[in-house]
């Protein structure tokens, strides 16, 4: 079931829409206000949908953690992070918050199976760089304070 997801999420990221949201997604990488409100956005489509699959679970956590990614990249604080990296999971939040698809997502069920299949794929393809981040970002909340020994 998994790898049927990240087959499909390849095939998405092939399409002539996603192409569209890469391009997009270059310019959004230069705007930190814009790419914010991006993430506000993709932030607030993940966190309402409700399910009770751990899958989806899985998928929506790690996509929580790439918008943490993004929000350190643009203060500065996190740099590790390739730009094919950077554009490819820009260009998934925006597929996911923007309403043309190429499946609607008004259509019950369906609908968001393109979306979740995209997600699947970045992040099959894309998990070394969100594992580096989350064990930069577990490093950096245990960096002990001046004056501490």
């Amino acid at each position: 079931m998994i790898q049927e997801l990240i087959n499909k999420g390849f095939k998405l990221s092939q399409h002539t829409i996603f192409k569209g949201f890469l391009g997009k997604a270059g310019a959004l990488v230069s705007k930190p206000v814009k790419l914010g409100m991006l993430l506000t956005t993709a932030y607030g489509k993940l966190v309402d949908v409700e399910s009770d699959k751990s899958g989806f679970d899985q998928v929506k956590e790690v996509m929580q953690t790439f918008i943490r990614l993004v929000k350190a990249y643009i203060n500065g604080s996190y740099r590790e992070v390739s730009n094919k990296s950077l554009l490819a999971g820009v260009a998934v939040l925006l597929y996911l918050v923007t309403p043309l698809d190429v499946i609607p997502d008004f259509i019950p069920v369906i609908g968001f199976l393109d979306d979740i299949s995209l997600m699947a794929w970045f992040i099959d393809s894309f998990q070394k760089e969100i594992s580096n981040f989350k064990t930069w970002e577990g490093n950096k909340n245990f960096e002990p304070t001046m004056g501490t020994l």
